[in-house]
């Protein structure tokens, strides 16, 4: 099995920005921060890498919400991290992310905002169910994809941000 990437925390600068921005001023994002566990396969025949909730999660039936993992990612040229919710929590309860797949390029690492992974999650019921996840549980996947590009391909742009940073170049 070839070895691609290395997951890592972003910096507690870099998290306590995001969460703030995302669920407002806590007293408890340090500790919040200190648990975070970088994710991990389950067994050695599972394809995807689980994430694990930074926090309590609840999320109503049509109810949205955006998490921020802690977690970024390095990986080698010509790979891909496709994220896709944990396949029991699609199944049970028609939990979506907001963007149907995340792609994690490798690129992305190195963004302005050290390529913090944000995963929006909408539950997306049609049995008037209530999706709960417990802090340190997994809840979305991940899985590592070698990618090819075309022969008349001469892209020299670099990334620098975050969701739709392709187009925001240096």
């Amino acid at each position: 099995m070839q070895r691609v990437a290395k997951f890592y925390k972003v910096s507690y600068q870099q998290f306590e920005k995001d969460w703030i921005d995302t669920f407002g001023q806590s007293d408890n994002i340090k500790d919040i921060y200190e648990a975070i566990k970088l994710p991990k396969r389950a067994t050695t025949g599972s394809a995807g890498y689980d994430f694990f909730a930074p926090m309590q999660i609840v999320i109503k039936p049509g109810e949205t919400i955006k998490i921020p993992t802690g977690i970024r990612v390095e990986i080698l040229e010509n790979w891909v991290l496709k994220c896709y919710p944990r396949s029991g929590l699609g199944f049970k309860f028609r939990l979506q992310l907001n963007n149907t797949v995340g792609i994690i390029d490798s690129d992305y690492f190195n963004s302005s905002n050290e390529g913090h992974i944000f995963c929006k999650l909408t539950n997306d019921t049609n049995e008037n169910k209530t999706v709960s996840i417990n802090q340190g549980d997994g809840f979305v996947q991940g899985i590592f994809i070698e990618y090819g590009i075309t022969f008349d391909d001469e892209v020299s742009a670099k990334r620098d941000g975050g969701f739709g940073s392709t187009t925001k170049t240096r």
